[in-house]
């Protein structure tokens, strides 16, 4: 089974084709998806998207590239949800949090303090973070032991080897996903090569950051199977051993995975979702 570590199916750009995209990733082995928030309005459609589907789990939180238009209220709206749905088992993580210092114009202290509260929450509640450390892996290194935040994954990991032995550190591992496919991304395969295995997790980022043979098309969960190749390719061993390690790498990042890993593809909504 294949775990899509990181996708935005609530995006937009899925509106007129959502039920198909869940399908087809399902058709190529995809048994879980894990769907980040990014602003507090997303929370509920978020929830109950993934109470409709097998196979969909959620992490609540808001990303760094929205935080310019969040309330600091937001931040008690996020602690009540993580309150109220600590229970649910598709509650996997907080997330998507962290830094993005690459877009232009973004108000850092505003991303750090945000940052910084919702690692508080993630403590709070015991959960992993999915994080976005776009050009701020040390500062996102600095904030998690601040916070004595220690497990969750390093979305679309694009730094250094020093760097990501950090995270690992951490007890955090690492997402690879369509960037990995470009032959000139010369340090991202070298990661995906020489990494322990332990350290990696496949995610396609959809509808953003499309493979190789998509861009600069729309990208969708059911491109994992052919991601995993790569990953494959890179590593010199078989798509169907990538995709064991990569989902027990995702279970251990984000242990509510495992409530899932068992689920199968081909039960009910109702039934995949009913707590154990």
């Amino acid at each position: 089974m294949l775990i899509d570590t990181h996708c935005h199916i609530d995006a937009a750009e899925f509106n007129h084709d959502r039920e198909g995209v869940i399908r087809e990733a399902h058709a190529a082995g995809v048994g879980v998806m894990v769907m980040p928030a990014v602003q507090a309005a997303a929370f509920e459609p978020l929830r109950a998207l993934c109470r409709a589907h097998v196979g969909l789990v959620y992490a609540l939180g808001i990303h760094p590239m929205w935080v310019g238009q969040a309330h600091d209220d937001d931040l008690d709206h996020l602690r009540k949800a993580l309150r109220a749905h600590r229970d649910d088992p598709a509650l996997v993580a907080v997330g998507e949090i962290g830094l993005d210092h690459f877009v232009p114009g973004l108000d850092r202290d505003r991303q750090s303090r945000f940052f910084a509260a919702q690692l508080k929450l993630a403590r709070e509640f015991d959960l992993p973070v999915v994080l976005h450390v776009r050009q701020a892996q040390d500062q996102v290194l600095k904030h998690l032991r601040q916070a004595g935040v220690t497990g969750g994954i390093a979305h679309a990991f694009n730094g250094s080897a020093q760097q990501a032995a950090a995270f690992l550190r951490q007890g955090c591992v690492l997402g690879f996903g369509g960037a990995m496919t470009f032959e000139r991304a010369l340090r991202i395969r070298r990661l995906a090569r020489e990494l322990p295995p332990e350290a990696l997790v496949l995610e396609t980022d959809a509808p953003d950051i499309a493979p190789a043979w998509l861009h600069p098309g729309r990208n969708a969960p059911a491109e994992m199977a052919r991601i995993g190749e790569t990953l494959a390719g890179l590593r010199g061993c078989s798509g169907e051993e990538v995709a064991r390690l990569t989902a027990a790498n995702a279970i251990r990042a984000l242990p509510r995975l495992a409530h899932w890993s068992d689920r199968g593809l081909h039960a009910s909504p109702a039934a995949a979702n009913r707590p154990a």
